[in-house]
């Protein structure tokens, strides 16, 4: 009897501004998709050369330091791919380079589903919202529609052989208004443990489990799951 060829897995593409964006974002949603059988694939925009206070750092000595930490840290949720965009950190814009260089990302992992930062959120979780998760939720959001779809936006793609691609649904995170949850309860610890990680950024983290326990208990319980984490999905129809 001749074998039905298996269904191809559920590629999700993750794009956040900065090392530990996807882990506090969508850590736990991540960790589950894995869990299910999906392919998650990172692409960070920048390597957080800004984020320390420490006055002894250097932005160079923090790239290196943020980077291994991310990868440490997808290792753990269980993603395929982890790639890091050549951007500074606090100096994204959505440019017409910026775009370029994630509907490169697009056409060359071919996701189902796109996640990212909602770029109409300037005020979130206590406090304002950095500027570069808006720079990089509105060049995502361009890149997915309609720039990776049509074949004559960046021409040398193609001739790469990277040709265009449409993108089925896209979530934000940090969205003021959530039309979709996801419960968390299973994958809660992988996402601690990823963001553990992230020592430069989070330190001996004693109480960070319970603060971000609380968190996922805050945006679940409206909707009666333990543990949650909140989008807006966003159906591609063209």
């Amino acid at each position: 009897m001749q074998q039905q060829p298996l269904e191809e897995p559920i590629r999700v593409l993750v794009v956040g501004a900065h090392p530990d964006d996807p882990e506090f974002a969508c850590g736990g949603t991540s960790a589950r998709w894995v869990a299910e059988g999906k392919e998650v694939y990172y692409l960070v925009c920048t390597r957080g050369d800004k984020g320390s206070s420490d006055p002894e750092m250097t932005s160079e000595r923090l790239v290196e330091i943020r980077e291994a930490e991310q990868r440490a840290a997808a290792k753990v949720i269980g993603a395929k791919e982890v790639n890091f965009l050549p951007f500074k950190d606090g100096e994204l814009a959505p440019t017409y380079e910026f775009r370029k260089a994630i509907v490169r990302e697009i056409r060359r992992i071919r996701p189902h589903w796109v996640v990212t930062h909602d770029p109409t959120s300037v005020y979130t979780n206590g406090s304002l919202n950095h500027p570069d998760h808006r720079a990089v939720g509105t060049a995502t959001l361009d890149s997915v529609y309609p720039t990776a779809r049509d074949r004559l936006n960046y021409p040398e793609h193609e001739r790469e052989g990277l040709l265009p691609h449409k993108v089925s649904e896209v979530y934000l995170w940090g969205a003021p208004n959530p039309n979709v949850w996801i419960d968390i309860s299973s994958s809660f610890e992988t996402k601690i443990k990823a963001l553990r990680c992230h020592v430069s950024q989070v330190g001996k983290a004693e109480k960070l489990a319970e603060r971000i326990r609380e968190r996922a208990q805050r945006v679940g319980e409206p909707q009666g799951i333990p543990l949650a984490e909140a989008f807006f999905k966003i159906s591609m129809t063209r």
